[in-house]
């Protein structure tokens, strides 16, 4: 699955690259760049399932400490890489991932990883019904900046697509041969963990995404020198996750887990708080605050979350938290979206009345402002009150992205417990207290 995996992200992202010129551009490459996320689907949970299956409970936390450090430092990297080959010709942002995907396989190759597996049919129906309602709710809040919330479609589509996840769940429920076994959310730690996960990847991912629009207007920074914004970011992650999954090791989920929310909760506070005095460099510090938070949590709450699955099911398993964090993401930068338009909206409507710009006309100028996706002469160009009422549009998204990691926190330190989750048959160990200590065992 991982080999098949890179082929198909591979051959869609030169597809992509290969967009023709003309009035099936936009077709051309919407349709590829969904089979690259295909592609990425297919690949990354496969390839966690053979790290977790590759390493015992014990070493574990590490091992996966170093493979989200690397995730989550390439996510940064991405951007970098971008803005210079961007200079070339844009179709090479997608022509860089063929001699990466070569590597990979021969990578594979090399490794000749083995795993447990399962022989099971597909459950079409389940695909069916979480694809609908994945892509109808994460579909009405995006366009809810564009159409307005006053239009019934809007609803509709949300209403739908939480019907369909709803209908999703019961079904796989009575179903033999389910494609997510949802009895595994009876298991506390993991209904926990991917309740964490998916506030966290709210904020995570379009934290990326904000950070660099906001460099990029209210900075006035060239796509190129934005993508420093992140790599603080990434910087606070990596360091962060290595230690984040050896407590893993030594004294468990929760205490990581709990900590790292905190902290990326008051490092997102803070750096929003720093985002109207149009500063990078006041701002790096607390950038990189917010990634160690992240970095420590991220990657044990994911592990443990793993470890309660049967060893046969790690790949399920992985599936369904990372299908949990897409659809975190995808509708963090869709809802979050949603309120930088209507924020900055706002903040450009009151600048140009106190213009003397008409009422109507200051709001119609605001609107285009706010939908405006902007080249890099237009945003040169850009008035320094624009400037500040994007980043105070933006302070507001990075608040609420705080008060999401607070969120997760407080579930984190009501829902875990303490203490190592332990192997089946492993002597259990005490607590220094003496104190007793629930032993969590993997699920059988």
């Amino acid at each position: 699955m991982v080999t098949l995996g890179v082929i198909v992200f591979a051959g869609a992202s030169a597809l992509c690259g290969l967009t023709p010129a003309g009035g099936i551009a936009e077709a051309w490459l919407v349709t590829f760049r969904a089979v690259q996320g295909a592609g990425g689907a297919i690949m990354f949970p496969a390839a966690l399932g053979i790290v977790v299956q590759t390493f015992p409970l014990r070493r574990r936390g590490r091992a996966l400490a170093l493979f989200f450090g690397i995730a989550g430092a390439l996510t940064a990297v991405g951007p970098v890489a971008g803005g210079y080959l961007i200079e070339w010709t844009w179709r090479a942002i997608f022509w860089v991932n063929i001699p990466v995907a070569l590597i990979a396989l021969a990578l594979i190759a090399v490794s000749r990883p083995e795993t447990a597996y399962r022989p099971a049919p597909m459950d079409y129906r389940g695909l069916a019904l979480i694809v609908a309602g994945v892509g109808l709710s994460v579909f009405g809040f995006q366009q809810s900046s564009i159409w307005g919330w006053r239009n019934p479609v809007i609803a509709a589509c949300i209403a739908a697509g939480l019907v369909l996840l709803v209908t999703f769940y019961l079904v796989e429920g009575r179903t033999g041969s389910p494609l997510v076994d949802v009895s595994i959310f009876g298991i506390r730690p993991f209904l926990v963990e991917n309740l964490v996960l998916w506030l966290t990847l709210l904020a995570f991912v379009p934290v990326f995404f904000f950070a660099a629009q906001y460099a990029q207007i209210s900075l006035g920074q060239s796509p190129l020198k934005a993508s420093l914004i992140l790599l603080c970011f990434s910087a606070g992650f990596v360091a962060a996750a290595q230690v984040g999954g050896r407590m893993l090791d030594r004294v468990g989920a929760k205490a990581p887990v709990v900590a790292g929310c905190v902290l990326a909760a008051a490092g997102l506070w803070l750096w929003a708080v720093k985002m109207t005095d149009l500063s990078l460099s006041a701002q790096a510090g607390y950038v990189i605050v917010a990634g160690a938070g992240m970095g420590l949590m991220l990657g044990p709450a994911n592990t443990d979350a793993v470890n309660r699955a049967s060893h046969l099911a790690y790949g399920e398993a992985t599936g369904i938290t990372q299908t949990v964090r897409n659809y975190a993401a995808s509708l963090g930068i869709a809802v979050l979206g949603t309120i930088l338009v209507f924020q900055t909206r706002s903040q450009v409507t009151s600048s140009l009345t106190a213009l003397s710009v008409p009422s109507r006309q200051a709001a119609a100028q605001a609107a285009r402002i706010a939908q405006s996706q902007g080249s890099a002469s237009t945003v040169a160009a850009i008035p320094r009150f624009v400037r500040l009422d994007f980043a105070h549009a933006s302070r507001t998204v990075f608040l609420v992205m705080a008060g999401i990691m607070a969120a997760a926190a407080l579930i984190a330190c009501t829902g875990l417990r303490q203490g190592r989750q332990q192997e089946p048959g492993e002597p259990q160990v005490a607590p220094e207290s003496g104190a007793p200590r629930e032993e969590i065992r993997c699920r059988p």
